[in-house]
C-alpha cells in the first residue's frame, strides 16, 4: 500500500508584530523583496518559495520566548548577518560554525521576533 507523506514540509513562518505597516516596510528591506499579499490582517512574502507572514498582535509582550526559530537560508552567513543588523535587527547570536560546513546566526527584528540565518551547503529543496 502506498501511503502519502504526513507532511509536505515547511511552508510558512509567521511573525507577530504590533505595527504591521512598519514591519512590512522593515521586512521588505531586510529580505530585499516586496509582499505578494498585503492586507491589514496579514502580509505575505515569498522568500525562495517559502512564505514569511506577518500578523498583527494587539498587545506586544515584554519579550518573546525562544521556542521555535525559522532559519532562512543564506549564501554567506557573515554578509547576511551584517545586512540584517544594518537594517535594524538586534544581534542575538553571532555567526558560528556548527559542523559539516554549516553556519548559523540569529537576530531579533524590531518587534522582538527571532530570525534564524543558516548557510547549509548540503540542503537541497525537494
Amino acid at each position: 500500500m502506498n501511503r502519502k507523506k504526513a507532511s509536505l514540509g515547511l511552508r510558512t513562518a509567521i511573525y507577530r508584530v504590533n505595527d504591521i505597516n512598519a514591519a512590512k516596510q522593515w521586512y521588505a528591506r531586510a529580505f530585499n523583496t516586496q509582499p505578494y499579499f498585503d492586507e491589514p490582517f496579514y502580509v505575505g512574502f515569498d522568500i525562495g518559495g517559502y512564505e514569511l507572514g506577518l500578523q498583527p498582535e494587539t498587545a506586544a509582550p515584554e519579550s518573546k520566548a525562544e521556542s521555535v526559530v525559522a532559519f532562512w537560508g543564506v549564501a554567506d552567513i557573515g554578509e547576511a548577518y551584517r545586512h540584517f543588523t544594518d537594517a535594524g535587527a538586534m544581534p542575538y547570536e553571532e555567526p558560528r560554525e556548527v559542523g559539516g560546513s554549516i553556519a548559523v546566526a540569529k537576530v531579533k527584528d524590531p518587534w522582538g521576533n527571532l530570525i534564524g540565518l543558516i548557510h547549509n551547503p548540503h540542503f537541497k529543496i525537494a
